[in-house]
């Protein structure tokens, strides 16, 4: 019996299905023949197509996957189907039939009627898909999966059509013709064999990462000139990035226009038409018998925590994921290798300042019993007076971060970051240059959907009010709500965190004032300790949880502004994001670095909030101590608890529960659960990727840790190495095993980011000046020792910054409850200020010492500032942003290409003189004989009276 006479008691609408899947004949009844099913047996038609990597075919490649989410019948299981959309027949098919293989439902008499919505979803993915197949590209449906409920149509492309895009695209493909790259010569080519051989152990073994001698000449695809690029594989000249790459693009060119108004891919996702669209991985990473791919590669070389001391695979990454992510991960190598100097230098400086501990005469007065300064309370009342050699271990610990060279540290630091950026340009350079991207300009996207619908919303009130359907746009009039929504939003967002800070700070207060009224001594000596541990705490859960809720809110105000193109969009969500996580995570810093302990008032005429709250002061050591604790606990928490917790624990977490749910379903159906997953269905699973802008956001945070305060805080590097150790491979293993496979974007740089570093490094030098100046105690020892040491030394020091106060004029209700607590009553106290004795005449007024310090002080800024950007500048210029061997070969490929194209026209020139000088010999043969029939160079039959031809 043939096929058409086995199913002919089909109803009639349903004539048009050219395949049916074997099961679901099976299932409304009828019987397969016994040749029929030994075949079925005996192949595994999954196994053909290596488990969704081809076609049912098993020749054709899938390229991209759309998915759909569809109603099933509720009176039993729906017809299984796998249909071919890519049939012969299916091309001609117009646009307002169905398209072959659409209507395989086969409903039941009993089973319910889809509802609207889902037949209008159903109606524009028909009319896109069918778009789609006119644009060249093949589909093929596939409903028989183990999700229940879900579908997937795979799309191949062509050649014709990866060489007709690739054309509109520009994009750069190797040639025939090959050429040496330029080699040292002399002492650096011994120098950097040397380097090679000492860096083998430590290089990735993948091809794409040995050092190459030769490189093929690229030149954009054209068909016209297919000639001059290596063809002799075709299946592997076009990657599976660029593949993917093409037919994104056609899918977001693609409209569907039965809603009136065109509808590209991303409104279709955006509407719930498809509910995702993405391109496949290369294979499995893990298991036994797992063909090799490159995804399995990179799982080994790059993906793995064992592999941590090894360089990158980038060139391997930029051929799986794409340029902007291939770039990504090498600025955060080339981040990661300048940390290391910087990190030593660090431990260098911490290293000196241990050393230097017992040689400094100003900790050692403070620790000094002899010297009996009787120190003012630090509170109201309950706080009695204490000397100051108890504070003896906070000015030791002090010095550790506020000594000399922790100003030679922060020039350093300044003269690091400028570096940086000049390596990372003269390396983004090397990679334009090797992955064919020299010339290379961004067009315009194409717009966003959100964009579209809101520009279709207009439009439909405009034609009903006016009747008219002229091309609309968005204006700033129809932003302006947008607008100003993100302005009071910001505003309101950064008041928040001055006010969370401002309730830190009360809590110090408060706290301090309730552990001083502890009768025990070890409550009241630990303090200081127990307020500011606990504090930092608080600041940094608030800082952890903000981040979240910031980014959330930045996204939502980037929205609500409709940016047209995803590159606008992503360009002011990273300014929103930037600004209210930087206040976020340095306004407590900022805080303590230039706010403590500057309003406090004096003793008798102190500074309160809320006529309750005496302002905190800082430790007699100075607040860089403090400083230093905070930046460390925010800076180290931060990293630790977004690292495990949020890139470790929450994707697990998710995988878990999607695990749990499709066990639940296996449950329900135990031969689908025998059945191996497909490729696509796999990567469904996976968590779609979200973009660069949280890698970037993190990294660039932390980079503002370790330039901002670093002054303060000389390990910070040495914390951010280790931590970039861990989050290189830990985004590695994420990219590679935990996201779906994202579309490859080509990106010649990091975009915006560049900008927001170079401004991070340029307040850097602020910063650090004014930390240096006004932080630490650096200016005052320089202007005790060279105005006012009788001797040269630093002896006297501390004697000279503290002030004198008469216990008799506290004011009233503000002396210490136990005036007796020290065994002995107390006149004279004293505190850390520049303020006239209360035997002078002026008593309490600032002293003319302190208009000294300030002058030196600001003196100081303005000279560091200058001297350091002026340094920075001529790193800056000295270094050219292009190497200069990569310049010479970029000279080099331009001269190259001239030559092939002027050989290819000399060619042509000499093939049309050859062509005319033969038929010139043939006219004068035809002259000088009788007609006859010749035969020509090429050996076909020519007739002498035959006419010259045009080429």
């Amino acid at each position: 019996m043939r096929m058409n006479e086995k199913y002919s008691c089909l109803p009639d609408e349903d004539k048009g299905i050219h395949i049916i899947n074997i099961r679901a004949i099976e299932d409304i009844g009828y019987v397969q023949h016994e040749s029929t099913l030994l075949n079925s047996l005996s192949r595994n038609p999954d196994a053909d197509c290596k488990y969704g990597l081809y076609f049912r075919d098993g020749k054709r490649k899938v390229d991209y996957i759309l998915v759909y989410h569809y109603k099933k019948s509720s009176a039993g299981r729906t017809l299984a189907r796998r249909i071919h959309h890519n049939d012969s027949s299916a091309r001609s098919t117009k646009q307002d039939q169905p398209l072959p293989g659409k209507g395989v439902h086969l409903e039941m008499e009993n089973e319910p009627h889809v509802d609207y919505h889902e037949d209008d979803k159903r109606f524009r993915r028909e009319e896109y898909e069918g778009n789609l197949m006119e644009a060249g590209l093949e589909l093929e449906r596939d409903e028989d999966t183990k999700i229940h409920g879900v579908g997937f149509v795979k799309i191949h492309a062509p050649w014709n059509v990866l060489c007709r895009e690739a054309e509109f695209l520009k994009l750069k493909m190797p040639t025939k013709k090959v050429y040496e790259i330029n080699q040292t010569h002399g002492l650096l080519k011994k120098i950097n064999s040397v380097i090679q051989k000492i860096t083998e152990p430590i290089q990735p073994k993948v091809a794409e990462h040995k050092p190459q001698t030769v490189k093929r000449l690229s030149y954009p695809f054209s068909r016209e000139k297919q000639h001059l690029f290596d063809l002799s594989d075709r299946d592997s000249f076009f990657d599976s990035k660029t593949r993917s790459t093409i037919v994104y693009e056609i899918l977001k060119r693609t409209t569907c226009t039965k809603a009136k108004y065109s509808m590209g891919i991303t409104s279709l996702l955006a509407n719930g038409v498809y509910s995702a669209a993405y391109p496949l991985h290369d294979g499995d990473y893990e298991g036994e018998n797992v063909e090799p791919n490159d995804r399995k590669l990179l799982c080994e070389e790059w993906a793995s925590y064992g592999v941590f001391y090894k360089y990158q695979p980038i060139d391997l990454v930029r051929k799986y994921f794409g340029e902007k992510i291939g770039l990504y991960f090498a600025w955060l190598g080339v981040y990661t290798q300048m940390l290391i100097p910087a990190s030593i230098v660090g431990i260098i400086v911490f290293l000196y300042g241990c050393a230097t501990v017992d040689e400094n005469i100003p900790s050692m007065e403070m620790c000094d019993q002899r010297n009996n300064i009787t120190m003012c309370p630090l509170c109201d009342r309950t706080c009695s007076y204490w000397k100051m050699s108890s504070a003896c271990a906070t000015a030791r610990a002090s010095h550790l971060f506020d000594n000399p060279a922790t100003v030679f540290f922060s020039v350093f630091m300044a003269l690091w970051a400028a570096t940086f950026m000049e390596h990372w340009k003269r390396k983004q350079m090397r990679l334009n240059y090797r992955w064919d991207l020299t010339g290379f300009e961004e067009e315009e996207d194409h717009p966003r959907a959100e964009y579209e619908a809101k520009v279709l919303e207009k439009s439909l009130r405009r034609e009903y009010k006016h009747k008219e359907t002229d091309k609309e746009k968005l204006t700033w009039k129809d932003r302006f709500p947008a607008y100003f929504t993100n302005f009071v939003g910001i505003i309101f967002m950064v008041g928040l965190t001055f006010a969370i800070v401002f309730g830190v700070i009360i809590y110090r207060i408060s706290t301090a004032a309730a552990l001083a009224i502890s009768s025990t001594p070890s409550g009241r000596s630990s303090v200081r300790v127990t307020v500011t541990a606990t504090a930092v705490i608080i600041n940094l859960v608030v800082i952890i949880i903000l981040d979240e809720v910031y980014g959330c809110i930045a996204r939502w105000l980037t929205q609500i502004e409709v940016p047209k193109t995803d590159k606008n969009f992503e360009e002011r969500l990273i300014f929103k994001a930037f600004l209210l996580k930087f206040v976020n995570a340095y306004t407590p810093i900022f805080y303590v670095a230039f706010f403590k302990g500057r309003f406090v008032g004096r003793p008798g005429d102190y500074v309160y909030i809320f006529h309750s709250f005496r302002m905190e002061e800082c430790a007699p050591g100075g607040c860089l101590m403090e400083l230093c604790i905070q930046l460390s606990i925010i800076m180290l928490g931060k990293q630790l608890i977004q690292n495990n917790l949020f890139e470790i624990g929450i994707p697990k977490m998710k995988k878990f529960i999607r695990y749990m749910k499709l066990k639940r379903q296996r449950s329900l159906d135990h031969e689908e659960h025998v059945k191996k997953k497909q490729r696509y269905e796999v990567d469904y699973n996976l968590e779609p990727f979200a973009g660069l802008t949280p890698e970037y956001m993190e990294m660039i945070i932390q980079f503002g840790f370790v330039t901002l305060f670093v002054a303060s805080f000389p390990l910070a590097p040495l914390f951010a190495l280790l931590n970039n150790i861990i989050e290189i491979r830990l985004d590695a293993k994420k990219f590679v095993t935990e996201l779906r496979r994202p579309v490859a974007v080509r990106a010649k740089d990091i975009g915006i980011w560049y900008n927001i570093l170079r401004g991070i490094g340029k307040l850097a030098v602020i910063i650090n000046a004014f930390v240096i100046s006004f932080t630490s105690d650096f200016i005052p020892r320089l202007v005790y020792l060279y105005m006012y040491s009788e001797n040269g030394t630093m002896h006297g020091f501390v004697n000279h910054t503290l002030s004198s106060f008469n216990v008799s004029d506290f004011q009233a209700g503000t002396a210490p409850n136990d005036p007796m607590d020290l065994g002995y009553e107390v006149q004279i106290c004293r505190y850390k200020d520049y303020r006239e004795p209360p035997w002078s005449e002026n008593k309490y007024d600032i002293s003319k010492d302190f208009w000294a310090v300030l002058a030196a002080r600001l003196a100081f800024v303005i000279v560091f500032q200058n001297l350091v950007m002026f340094m920075s500048d001529f790193v800056d210029w000295i270094i050219p942003d292009i190497p200069k061997d990569i310049s010479q070969q970029i000279h080099k490929e331009k001269v190259l290409m001239v030559e092939v194209f002027m050989r290819e026209e000399q060619g042509k020139l000499q093939m049309l003189e050859t062509w005319k000088d033969k038929d010139t010999k043939k006219g004068e043969n035809c002259n000088s004989h009788s007609p006859k029939i010749s035969r020509s160079h090429s050996g076909s039959l020519s007739s002498c009276h035959s006419y010259p031809v045009d080429v």
